[in-house]
């Protein structure tokens, strides 16, 4: 399908030739400096005298986020850290070692063990039975605690999460859960080696609301092979139907460099890029028609739902759990691949789950890699971040938190950006003075726009790392 005039389906007058223009290697900003730039310089003794100094620091926020890598079988699509065991005891044998990575770090926390935010994914969480998971969460809270009206959330995946697994959950105070879709259609499904029946979907939405759980998130992905707008728009009906109070539309990530097993993917089935991006376009119509407010990149929340409120007053900040209303909170990850942020520093936990293992086992902090934030990394999170979660910049908010103008430290920014050709020309970027701010047309190109503030990208060393931006 090669198309030369806009795309339609509320794309705001997007060309094909401005999608072609855009779409290129870019990160999602989870981080700034992302995982590109984390190194073995920064080890198990940096990282421990980070936690030390976080310590002292009692009445700041804190969160807990634990990785549950298994799962019982690998979808082509995938691009998270995830590991297939075989059989049980493989995953059961993991779960102690994560015990004891939570008593080491919490010794290392001293009495800063209070939780705002407390997070389990995966993988898939409830691939573990539900007296497993019990077991696993006293013994983390024998550590740590949470704060009185603490978010409390697990991912789920309804092929294997049973009404046992929901209800336990609730009782152990688990409030949020945040559901896998993907995808409706049999027939994408099939391409993505993924069946998963409407009925499971509809089922477990039914008895979380049953049980009380006071937010629920769907997740879907668009540009997987065989997607076209019929069938999306199908899925779209179905989920919309549910009513659920978040959902998050994620672009395809294809990575097959760093995830092998999406070589399965054959590539001529995916959407092309104009169909791409109509399908995104198709989302938005669909879920701003139906109420949902979109939330920065890829999420949308109902009028009343925590994310929509913070949006509307700009509080909104991002991390690696996703987009968030807890700003400037700390985390703290447990497991294999686990990024912790804690006090101006990234650190990622051994990926391998031998080399974590081993760690662990010999009484070490399993750090692996991490970066340290100079000044120019602490300015710039706050610029990508704003720009990631709330669209705009306030040139008055950058000079009162970090003593700079806009206009002259981002001099070189502002250039390219005001450049022929540039994202103001091209209608994704207004600049009214300090104050930047993304277009209706941008938004759905705000990687492209936070990009321009990145120091550390460039020498296309992102080309084999990053997915694509569109």
């Amino acid at each position: 399908m090669n198309r030369t005039g806009p795309i339609e389906s509320g794309s705001g007058g997007v060309t094909a030739e401005l999608l072609a223009r855009y779409d290129q290697p870019g990160p999602r900003y989870t981080s700034y400096p992302t995982a590109v730039d984390f190194h073995d310089g920064f080890g198990p003794t940096e990282y421990a005298e980070r936690l030390a100094d976080a310590s002292a620091r009692l009445n700041d926020p804190l969160s807990l986020y634990v990785h549950l890598p298994f799962c019982e079988s690998r979808c082509s699509f995938c691009a998270c850290h995830v590991v297939i065991p075989g059989k049980q005891s493989v995953a059961d044998v993991y779960l102690d070692r994560v015990v004891a990575e939570a008593r080491a770090t919490s010794a290392k926390l001293g009495e800063r063990r209070v939780l705002q935010q407390y997070h389990w994914g995966g993988g898939t969480p409830t691939y573990y039975s539900p007296d497993a998971l019990a077991t696993l969460h006293h013994q983390i809270l024998s550590e740590f605690e949470l704060a009185p009206g603490a978010e409390v959330a697990l991912e789920v995946d309804p092929r294997v999460t049973t009404a046992e697994h929901l209800s336990t959950l609730r009782e152990l105070g688990f409030n949020r859960i945040s559901m896998g879709v993907q995808d409706t259609d049999e027939v994408v499904q099939d391409l993505i080696g993924r069946h998963q029946t409407w009925e499971q979907t509809a089922t477990l939405d039914e008895t979380a609301r049953r049980l009380g759980y006071e937010s629920i998130n769907i997740d879907l992905i668009y540009g997987l092979p065989g997607q076209d707008e019929r069938s999306f728009a199908r899925s779209l009906e179905l989920v919309i139907g549910l009513r659920p109070d978040r959902l998050a539309v994620y672009s395809f990530a294809l990575v097959p460099w760093m995830r092998p097993h999406q070589k399965r993917i054959d590539t001529s089935q995916l959407p092309d890029l104009d169909t791409k991006f109509a399908l995104l376009s198709l989302a938005i119509e669909r879920l701003t028609g139906a109420g949902y407010q979109q939330i920065g990149m890829d999420h949308f929340a109902l009028p009343d739902d925590e994310l929509a409120i913070a949006h509307a007053d700009r509080t909104l900040s991002r991390n690696f759990m996703g987009y968030t209303t807890k700003r400037g909170t700390e985390i703290v990850g447990l497991g294999t691949s686990a990024i912790s942020d804690v006090a101006g520093a990234y650190s990622q936990n051994h990926r391998r789950l031998a080399s974590y293992y081993v760690a662990v086992d010999t009484g070490r902090l399993p750090t692996e890699r991490g970066i340290a934030l100079d000044d120019d990394d602490r300015l710039r999170r706050f610029v990508i971040t704003e720009l990631m979660c709330n669209g705009r910049l306030s040139g008055s908010e950058v000079a009162h938190r970090f003593g700079v103008a806009v206009v002259d430290y981002f001099a070189f920014e502002l250039a390219g950006l005001q450049a022929p050709g540039g994202l103001i020309e091209a209608g994704l970027v207004r600049v009214n003075g300090a104050d930047i701010e993304a277009t209706a047309m941008g938004r759905p190109f705000i990687r492209n726009v936070a990009m321009a503030f990145d120091a550390r990208l460039g020498g296309g060393r992102g080309d084999r790392v990053f997915s694509r931006t569109v």
